[in-house]
């Protein structure tokens, strides 16, 4: 009898533990509500990329890049695609995951742009992480300043998993 006592009055102590204290809600919304959403930048300082610019579409080819780790190394296949402005870029989840495709070279003219055209950021210019075989990302290059747009895997960019996407009107 005296077990059954106890572990009841454990069972109450762990479910009043988890239920939280309501006042510190109240706090968080009060100072959420006295935060603006939004900051005007500082004379002679740029907005965040990704604030600026409208999505656009994919208006000509999707182009496929494989994302692979295998006993060859970690690596994009191609490495390195001249497209068109207006195609897309698909990358693919192949092999030795997790994967990302960063943008830590970007063109500075096509920087708000890109970031405008690149869904579900994790960061700034920085996709989801991909853990399993076939998950795929795609960014439109529509609307996106002709050049070169260098960038890396996160996880495996001191391995050499690196790189570029070259633009032409």
């Amino acid at each position: 009898m005296r077990f059954t006592n106890f572990a009841l009055l454990g069972a109450a102590i762990v479910l009043g533990a988890c239920g939280g204290d309501k006042g510190a809600t109240t706090d968080t919304a009060a100072t959420a509500e006295n935060t603006p959403a939004a900051t005007t930048p500082a004379a002679g300082t740029q907005a965040p990329a990704a604030a600026t610019g409208t999505a656009a579409p994919i208006t000509g080819t999707t182009h496929e890049v494989k994302m692979i780790g295998d006993a060859q190394g970690y690596r994009f296949e191609p490495a390195n695609l001249t497209i068109k402005a207006g195609d897309g870029v698909k990358w693919v989840m192949v092999s030795g995951g997790p994967h990302n495709v960063h943008f830590d070279q970007p063109l500075e003219a096509g920087k708000a742009q890109l970031a405008a055209n690149m869904p579900n950021q994790q960061g700034e210019l920085n996709s989801p992480m991909f853990m399993n075989a076939d998950e795929s990302y795609t960014v439109s290059f529509a609307n996106v300043a002709p050049g070169d747009y260098g960038y890396v895997c996160t996880p495996h960019a001191a391995l050499g998993m690196k790189g570029k996407i070259t633009v032409t009107p």
